[in-house]
């Protein structure tokens, strides 16, 4: 260190000594009443004159994973650069100053070499100590090319230069689930994780002393009393970079087809209530769409015809009513109270049962039934909508979740007819995610789970928190009112207002709605339409909701422009996940003048047809129906017992033995498809009740 650094260095320790002795004479002096203590006015002035401050050193923010360990938002070093031009030796500058310069200017472009040079030699000659070279921020890369600069390559001390680091949030997939992760300003304020969970990754500040030089700057002196700052940590989310990119492509490709206003997709796994994807589009004005508002959390809204599975919840719940008893629709309007409720298709559906009105999302029919068994005791209805947590927020992990809306017989806006429009979703407000909580309970055996974004805080490799899935409520109806909601929704897809979704590959249960925007007290001729539901049907892995509000042009409907977006994520999880796949059955192969393949059926039956064949075959029950087995070159006849309140098992038998079976212990028969059963609805050996429906396929 030379004489001039050495002389530099012993000043700056005199003056923090100087400053720590005049503020213990101060308190001394006060304390024996010598002179009176200085107020804060006076000491702020004291203190700058005297160019010392304690100051605030910002932590590192802690890092947002997704589910499978990739970073969706870090904090990057960037770097402002700085110099003090008069710690330099004077043959060290001169041997330096001509090629920092060229560099500078190189590397900035907005100042000649010769401009650089004569900022820095003008700073020099007036003993200015602090020199910001370019407001414009540089990454870590850069700063280890800076620092083989000459001047700069001499470091802090000897080449006086100061590279001031500024930890800028960066986030690698770039607009990805931009409003879930959220942000938080220099005032504190913010959305999604970021703001949600800004505790822990905040960290704490730490405290450093400064020095106030030329020019107003403040230059860091260290001394013993500096406090270290605490970086923060990290959360670990459930969201699935992979099925973030298919949803959010998939709802902008629809935004744009339909030059829709909003729009939002949530996909949710069934049992964990993690969720995995999340999108949140609204218009720029400029034919893009960006993340403003997360609608999902945040949007309270009228459901439509999708709550109209609260209402079959409640009516299958509190009354007797079967899903093959009958409803007159008429011609599609009815009239409450000189209001007119309206079913979408016209001329209307005349006399239909319970499941077809569901299916075609009869408003007359959910309004009718409602206003009969409801209509003197609204508050048993309203019961249903509390006990399934619709009535209050979920208590998310991400801030801003909206506060539901639901109007109360005690409330001044209930009237007569609020109960029938509630009946299909019309004014009441809740949240998507309401929504989606309350089909995935169904998806889900009746127990709903509130939806999880963060799984986990954690510091470097070692787990501070979990955050274990939670039970909201744990049976939403009993299992018979399940296996019919279950029914129901899966009727949509296959006979009703969403068939247009139907696949040969795997099956879909869910509902369609189409909301009419209401705006100043007024319903306007603009929809928010959507879409929720779970695949696979019978063994559900995934539930999802899709809102597309206000499209315009020839369709305005849930199936057609919100349907279409869960079909085409609904598509590509399928397609990914080996999982969901059903096992391809092993290719029963005829043994050339042994015997066919005779799978199941009635016993006397089969062993007519066996001997008829010349078939060897033996029994190993007096069961009257059984199951077959082939025994090298014959058949074994082994039972399939038929038990009274159970679903049988029919699987393999014909359409002819499959029904009499079925219908003998009380099951209506839907089927599709020919030949024998290769697929049924209701799980064998589970306990039934009389007037179930079961669905066949045939193949």
């Amino acid at each position: 260190m030379t004489q001039v650094n050495i002389k530099k260095s012993i000043l700056i320790r005199v003056r923090v000594a100087f400053l720590g002795v005049l503020v213990f004479a101060l308190c001394v002096a006060a304390k024996v009443g010598h002179i009176q203590m200085v107020d804060g006015e006076k000491w702020e002035k004291l203190s700058d004159e005297m160019h010392f401050d304690y100051k605030k050193i910002k932590a590192t923010r802690g890092n947002i994973y997704s589910d499978n360990g990739s970073l969706l938002a870090t904090s990057l070093p960037y770097y402002k650069v700085a110099l003090d031009p008069t710690l330099a030796s004077k043959e060290l500058f001169a041997a330096g100053i001509d090629t920092l310069s060229m560099k500078l200017a190189h590397y900035y472009k907005d100042r000649s070499a010769a401009e650089y040079k004569q900022l820095v030699k003008d700073a020099r000659a007036k003993g200015k100590k602090y020199l910001v070279v370019n407001r414009k921020q540089i990454n870590y890369q850069t700063k280890k090319e800076m620092m083989t600069w000459p001047i700069f390559r001499d470091g802090r001390y000897r080449g006086g230069v100061i590279f001031e680091k500024i930890d800028v949030r960066y986030r690698p997939f770039s607009n990805l689930s931009r409003r879930t992760i959220g942000y938080v300003n220099e005032d504190g304020q913010g959305a999604g994780l970021e703001f949600s969970f800004d505790e822990a990754l905040g960290g704490q500040d730490g405290e450093a002393l400064f020095q106030k030089i030329a020019g107003g700057s403040w230059m860091p002196v260290y001394d013993g009393k500096n406090v270290k700052a605490v970086d923060g940590l990290d959360i670990h989310t459930t969201l699935d970079i992979n099925l973030q990119d298919v949803a959010e492509t998939s709802l902008y490709r629809a935004m744009e087809r339909h030059n829709a206003d909003e729009g939002t997709v949530v996909v949710m796994e069934v049992k964990t209530g993690h969720i995995k994807a999340i999108s949140n589009l609204s218009s720029d004005g400029m034919g893009g769409y960006t993340e403003k508002f997360n609608h999902a959390v945040g949007g309270s809204m009228e459901p439509g015809s999708t709550f109209k599975l609260v209402t079959m919840i409640a009516l299958l719940e509190d009354t007797n009513l079967n899903l093959s008893d009958t409803i007159n629709t008429g011609n599609g309007e009815y009239l409450f109270y000189n209001r007119k409720v309206r079913d979408h298709h016209e001329g209307g559906y005349g006399k239909i049962n319970v499941k077809k009105s569901f299916e075609v999302s009869s408003n007359v029919a959910m309004a009718r039934l409602t206003d009969k068994y409801f209509g003197t005791r609204p508050s048993k209805f309203l019961e249903h909508v509390d006990r399934l947590k619709l009535s209050k927020p979920l208590g998310l992990q991400v801030a801003g979740e909206a506060y539901p809306k639901i109007p109360r017989p005690t409330g001044k806006d209930w009237s007569g007819i609020s109960l029938p429009w509630m009946a299909y979703g019309y004014g009441l407000e809740i949240t998507p995610l309401h929504t989606l909580a309350l089909y995935n309970a169904v998806a889900n055996n009746g127990k709903m789970i509130k939806p999880v974004f963060v799984t986990a805080i954690s510091k470097a490799d070692k787990t501070k928190q979990d955050f274990e899935t939670e039970v909201l409520v744990n049976k939403i109806c009993s299992n018979k009112t399940l296996d019919q909601l279950k029914l129901l929704l899966e009727g949509v897809v296959d006979n009703g207002t969403a068939n247009n979704l139907k696949n040969s590959h795997y099956r879909i249960a869910g509902k369609t709605g189409t909301a009419q925007i209401l705006q100043n007290g007024k319903y306007e001729k603009r929809y928010i339409t959507s879409f929720v539901g779970y695949f696979p049907a019978h063994a559900p892995k995934y539930s999802a909701i899709v809102l597309i509000k206000n499209p315009r042009g020839y369709y305005q409907y849930g199936s057609n422009v919100a349907g279409p977006v869960f079909k085409d994520i609904a598509d590509n999880i399928y397609a990914r996940d080996i999982n969901l796949h059903t096992a391809m059955q092993k290719q029963e192969v005829l043994e050339a003048g042994v015997f066919p393949v005779i799978k199941s059926g009635k016993q006397e039956e089969l062993v007519m047809l066996a001997n008829a064949l010349g078939v060897s075959n033996h029994s190993t029950t007096e069961e009257e129906w059984v199951k077959s087995s082939k025994s090298g070159s014959a058949l074994m006849w082994k039972q399939n017992a038929m038990v009274k309140d159970q679903v049988p098992d029919v699987v393999g038998m014909t359409y002819r033995d499959a029904i009499y079976v079925l219908e003998k212990v009380g099951l209506h028969v839907v089927y599709e498809g020919k030949g024998r059963v290769t697929e049924q609805s209701l799980t064998p050996g589970t306990k039934i009740s009389k007037g179930y429906k079961i669905y066949l396929r045939l193949g």
